[in-house]
């Protein structure tokens, strides 16, 4: 499984070469190909950050409140929403990216980061709510009920009592956003036409028709995407298994 990693990387380290002729380990390892990457990808990259980071905020934005009141609001069809939400992962990708376009193109959303921003944030929303509900579900309605008493409104409540106890399923929640988000590819596809908003994957796709001969550069490209992900789960890791735990323990 961590070979075409290692492949990646390794012919990122060599310069000028095609994936036929690269050798197994760098002889005579160089970073031109980064130089090269960040050249005509570095405008990508902070596109795809800011997109991301968007949609992770308004992904949390939206689960938070909306796991908190189908988990505590004793809402009638609670379980038919969460199944629901659930059944709108299998509608393929290409579908939901051709109905968007035609309402962006009434909007005016084509080629904007708020757009896409908006888009990227579906990708990871029911993930969200139906992660955040599970957790939710274990936090005692006696605190909530307690911090009522004390003078807080309901939503005073939500924000300074159930966010922070659920701090690790919000992170876990945020980070799987982020990623979704970050890999996105039909959507970057299909709601720009031209290179004002272009995130990594859709700069991968095109520099690879540019630059099919110099794999190395494509490949230093393909490193350099994968390293932001990359350190977030390392860091995140323990809130992440704490998170995914967390729903199933009542």
């Amino acid at each position: 499984m961590l070979f075409p990693v290692y492949w990646m990387l390794s012919t990122a380290l060599q310069p000028h070469t095609s994936i036929a002729s690269a050798d197994l380990v760098p002889t005579s390892p160089s970073f031109d190909n980064f130089t090269e990457a960040l050249d005509s990808q570095g405008g990508s990259l902070v596109t795809s950050l800011v997109v991301a980071l968007g949609a992770v905020a308004v992904c949390l934005a939206l689960a938070a409140p909306a796991a908190y009141g189908l988990a505590h609001f004793g809402l009638r069809g609670s379980r038919a929403i969460v199944f629901s939400t659930l059944i709108t992962q299998m509608v393929p990708g290409i579908v939901v990216a051709n109905a968007l376009y035609s309402a962006y193109a009434e909007l005016n959303l084509v080629n904007s980061y708020l757009g896409l921003i908006l888009a990227d944030a579906s990708l990871g929303l029911p993930f969200a709510i139906v992660l955040l509900r599970a957790f939710m579900v274990s936090i005692p309605t006696e605190v909530v009920e307690a911090a009522m008493v004390d003078g807080a409104n309901r939503f005073t409540a939500f924000v300074r009592i159930v966010l922070p106890m659920s701090r690790n399923a919000l992170i876990t929640s945020g980070l799987f956003a982020f990623l979704f988000a970050w890999a996105d590819f039909i959507f970057a596809l299909t709601l720009n036409t031209t290179d004002d908003v272009r995130p990594v994957t859709l700069g991968i796709y095109q520099f690879i028709g540019a630059h099919v001969s110099d794999w190395g550069a494509v490949m230093a490209t393909a490193v350099l995407s994968a390293i932001p992900a990359a350190i977030l789960l390392v860091v995140a890791q323990k809130y992440i298994a704490a998170g995914i735990a967390g729903g199933s323990v009542k």
